[in-house]
């Protein structure tokens, strides 16, 4: 599970706090803040996105210095060599926007390519599991798009963080020591992440000097830091060390893409995810499913209430899987898949005494089997009202193991969610965007009201029960639900 800390700004409790008699269940008392909430895995990081907005900047500078901080912090989990996505809800306009950066397969791997070398099956780890990283296009992107601040303001946190070290937290401690294997593939993986030979310790101050320098490139030439010059080389060289095919071009020449999000509504909310390739189309059928039966009469978390979920997964999924692939290489029935007559049909096939005993599709048993790792995701607000969902990974803990010189970031292995099998929609081919598990979303608009600030995410193949139980929760199924010690947050701006 990913612990979600607010970095709300102190300085903005100014003036009287409003007061309520309306009962709370949390134990904490509210944070007040007239600038906006940064809410991400790790502390600093989110300080530093609260930084950026005491500067002047919007909730759109902050997610890009926050997760430039939480790429550092939890190398784990995320970083500079994995893809990003991200929803933006700009408040002057009120639209909605999505980008996708997940990069493509290089120029040369193909199956042909892997079947050469004896491999049947797509690997999970190594160079054939490398993928272009999206993550700096991406920031690029959003920033020229929405940006409010200089973009050379954006990684001072992250710059100092990485040459003058930060303490290891227990959670991210934790998921870096599961992973010490990947670390130890290489000379340069231990020099990084393992200084003195070892794992950092829970409270051991941890720094990047290398990543530092790449940093700087990033905030003095923007995505060409990383996508030319130096990085680049070096990601090429050691492609070309251990047998792969990316090249100077296949990092040059890519480009995110702004897309139209796709939506379904759910019990009056309109819930927006990115559409395929990424996985939020599954969620969004989920919904419609759920949606046909009585999930408030049967409680939060009750057996009847999981199964149901469970069920609406391996419909969903089943559908997936099937139709879903880059959408620049085969045509994906958005509109199909995501029709209620489809959610009535698929909730006529569910059993709610027992768990549906059909043969589960081979993808889905192969791929759920994947080891992974928490995902980075973070949500921020500011003072206009805009606001910023946003999911970054390096898929599996520490990706694919492969660590290029000097630059101070491991390549993520998103490229191990492709198939071998030929003629699918998610087959391998070169400059081809794999089926993509980490999907933001934004829970849009109750009826005519006002967007909610309770943005989700999730990672991986295996978390959509829980993600769509939140947006069950958002559409005011379970309104008595207590939400324990978590903290709440009251932000005055313009939401």
């Amino acid at each position: 599970m990913i612990t979600t800390t607010l970095a709300l700004l102190m300085l903005a409790q100014e003036g009287e706090v409003p007061r309520t008699e309306t009962p709370r269940p949390q134990a904490r008392s509210m944070t007040i803040t007239k600038l906006g909430i940064v809410a991400t895995s790790q502390t600093l990081a989110a300080t530093a996105g609260a930084k950026v907005l005491e500067a002047g900047g919007n909730a759109i500078d902050a997610a890009i210095a926050a997760n430039a901080a939480e790429g550092l912090m939890e190398p784990n989990a995320n970083g500079i060599g994995g893809d990003l996505f991200a929803i933006v809800y700009e408040a002057k306009t009120k639209k909605i926007y999505a980008l996708n950066s997940s990069g493509w397969a290089p120029t040369g791997l193909d199956v042909g390519l892997l079947e050469s070398k004896g491999i049947k099956k797509m690997p999970n780890l190594g160079i054939y599991s490398v993928t272009i990283p999206g993550a700096v296009a991406g920031w690029e992107a959003l920033h020229k798009k929405f940006g409010k601040i200089a973009w050379n303001q954006l990684f001072d946190p992250a710059i100092h963080y990485a040459e003058n070290g930060f303490p290891v937290t227990e959670i991210i401690g934790a998921g870096w020591k599961s992973s010490q294997k990947k670390c130890e593939m290489s000379e340069e993986g231990k020099s990084v992440y393992m200084p003195g030979g070892k794992i950092p310790q829970v409270g051991e101050v941890f720094k990047n000097p290398r990543l530092a320098k790449t940093f700087r490139q990033i905030k003095a030439e923007g995505r060409n830091g990383f996508y030319r010059g130096p990085v680049a080389e070096a990601i090429v060289a050691e492609s070309k060390r251990l047998g792969g095919t990316v090249t100077l071009a296949d990092l040059s020449e890519f480009q995110p893409e702004w897309v139209d999000p796709i939506s379904t509504t759910y019990r009056g909310w309109t819930v927006y995810e990115l559409p395929p390739n990424s996985a939020g189309i599954a969620a969004l059928s989920m919904l419609n499913i759920m949606e046909k039966f009585p999930l408030a009469d049967w409680g939060h978390n009750s057996t009847k209430a999981l199964h149901l979920m469970i069920e609406a997964k391996k419909l969903a999924y089943a559908d997936m899987l099937k139709y879903v692939g880059d959408p620049r290489f085969s045509k994906v029935p958005v509109a199909e898949m995501l029709s209620k007559d489809l959610a009535t049909k698929h909730a006529s096939e569910i059993d709610l005494t027992k768990a549906s005993c059909r043969v589960t599709p081979a993808n889905l048993i192969s791929m759920s089997r994947l080891p992974g790792a928490d995902t980075t995701y973070m949500t921020i607000t500011d003072a206009e009202g805009n606001m910023v969902s946003l999911i970054q990974s390096n898929f599996a803990g520490f990706g694919s193991g492969v660590v290029p010189q000097g630059v101070g970031f491991m390549m993520h292995n998103r490229g191990g969610l492709f198939t071998l099998e030929k003629n699918e929609p998610n087959t391998l081919a070169p400059r081809k965007r794999p089926l993509h598990t980490i999907i933001p979303a934004h829970p849009g608009l109750y009826g005519e009201g006002r967007h909610a600030h309770r943005l989700w995410h999730h990672g991986r193949l295996e978390p959509e029960p829980g993600a769509c139980a939140v947006r069950c929760e958002c559409s005011r199924l379970w309104p008595q639900r207590p939400v324990g010690d978590g903290g709440a947050a009251l932000h005055q701006g313009q939401l």
